[in-house]
């Protein structure tokens, strides 16, 4: 039996705050289509006070940048993104072009072609998201794109240093400093001024995350993305305090963050709910974690193994820590989810911040049917064929015709008649389908 020892917000009302972005969004979008520079600068110095000469940052203003930043925070900013490449270039290696003859004269093959143009966005505004840079920026160069432009909002009224510098150290070719549905609009959109990319990749607040599903169609996206979420499976091996501490430590991301303990022991439940309580008087991001915690905080006890397999995967959250005598049960049993963190060695902060896996992952039970941003995301697998011998395309084209005059196709079916009749040497009346 599953039962509930503390529930989440109602739907509803996540639904009405929801509607009230979309429609802030659609008016914005349509501001930078019509209005182009322009409008960019409007919104920029509306929504971040932020208006300088060019959005886009020169070398001289990168290297400026640089310099703000320490060696030790280059260091580790190269350690992460050398993690990060290493990761993305072992799974490129994964994928393969094909050609195959699977008849005699029909070859058949596929291409795997690196999108053109990309657009990162690097969430900045509450807390400077560094690593979001690497996991856009470099993920997309080891795919091969040969235009990734990056653009952050301006962090206490300039350019984030670390931020500029990870852009930079990742590859990305031009950097800008525009935050918000302003970046994202005039990426996708383009103005006078920013060459519009091809897709869109990378996390954010609610207005992000709605600006790409509603630029979706007109270029491409990573994911559709809601706040962050985490879950943590847990039997009585664990322990209450890294519980608690897992647990916070994403729903400090922000106040609509959900963040779930799923467990088959009711002790470590009700001991992780008092080590919450406990934590978040001395957590220095206890305003906005105890708020995620109290509305979007979920306590679900289960009887057996299976239940909580079963449980997990209807939920399909984006982060699923597995604190269990045998995590890799989990890992062989779960299907949904957008990133596994297996035993209490690992955590969410590390695949968030250095250790490699990609970061941007399905939320919103999106995992049911997607995984995450990896390197696979910026390539195009695009089909061709090609029919070498006069039999082959005579043989096809019989088969090919019947079936297009089988739909009333016979536009269809003659372009496969006139390929019997010039390499099969047999005479198809036009409109008529081969025998």
């Amino acid at each position: 039996m599953i039962r509930h020892l503390k529930t989440a917000l109602r739907a509803d009302t996540r639904a009405e705050t929801d509607l009230a972005v979309r429609r802030t969004v659609e008016e914005t979008l349509a501001k930078i289509g019509a209005g182009g520079d322009g409008a960019v600068r409007a919104l920029s110095k509306q929504f971040d006070g932020w208006e300088p000469a060019n959005f886009r940052l020169s070398l001289s203003e990168i290297e400026a940048a640089l310099s703000k930043v320490s060696q030790r925070d280059l260091e580790d900013i190269g350690f992460a993104q050398e993690q990060v490449r290493n990761f993305a270039r072992h799974q490129r290696a994964t994928i393969h072009d094909l050609e195959v003859e699977t008849m005699p004269g029909v070859i058949l093959g596929h291409r795997n072609i690196p999108v053109n143009s990309v657009g990162c966005y690097v969430p900045g505004g509450k807390y400077p998201m560094v690593a979001s840079a690497h996991m856009s920026v470099v993920t997309a160069k080891v795919a091969g794109v040969a235009r990734v432009i990056a653009s952050a909002p301006p962090f206490m009224g300039a350019p984030h240093p670390a931020i500029v510098a990870a852009m930079h150290l990742a590859g990305a070719d031009e950097i800008y400093v525009l935050g918000g549905m302003q970046a994202v609009g005039a990426m996708a959109l383009g103005t006078e001024t920013i060459a519009p990319v091809d897709m869109l990749v990378g996390p954010g607040n609610a207005y992000v995350a709605e600006a790409k599903r509603q630029l979706y169609g007109r270029v491409g996206i990573d994911l559709f993305a809601g706040p962050t979420e985490t879950m943590i499976i847990a039997d009585d091996s664990a322990e209450a305090e890294i519980c608690a501490t897992d647990l916070l430590g994403q729903a400090e991301h922000g106040p609509t963050s959900p963040c779930v303990l799923l467990t088959n022991s009711e002790p470590l439940a009700r001991a992780t709910i008092a080590e919450v309580d406990r934590l978040l008087k001395i957590l220095p991001t206890a305003g906005i974690a105890a708020q995620s915690w109290a509305d979007f905080g979920e306590v679900i006890v289960c009887d057996t193994i299976d239940e909580m397999v079963a449980e997990a995967d209807r939920i399909a959250s984006e982060h699923v820590q597995v604190m269990t005598r045998d995590p890799d049960y989990f890992l062989e049993h779960m299907t949904n989810y957008g990133a596994l963190f297996l035993g209490a060695r690992t955590n969410v902060a590390f695949g968030d911040k250095v250790i490699g896996t990609n970061h941007t992952l399905p939320t919103r039970g999106a995992a049911r049917y997607t995984g995450g941003l990896w390197v696979g995301k910026f390539l195009k697998t695009c089909t061709y064929q090609r029919v070498t011998t006069d039999e082959a395309s005579a043989r096809v084209g019989e088969v090919c015709s019947r079936l297009c005059m089988l739909e009333g196709f016979v536009g269809h079916a003659e372009q496969a008649n006139v390929r019997v009749r010039r390499y099969g040497g047999r005479n198809v009346a036009y409109g008529a389908a081969a025998e």
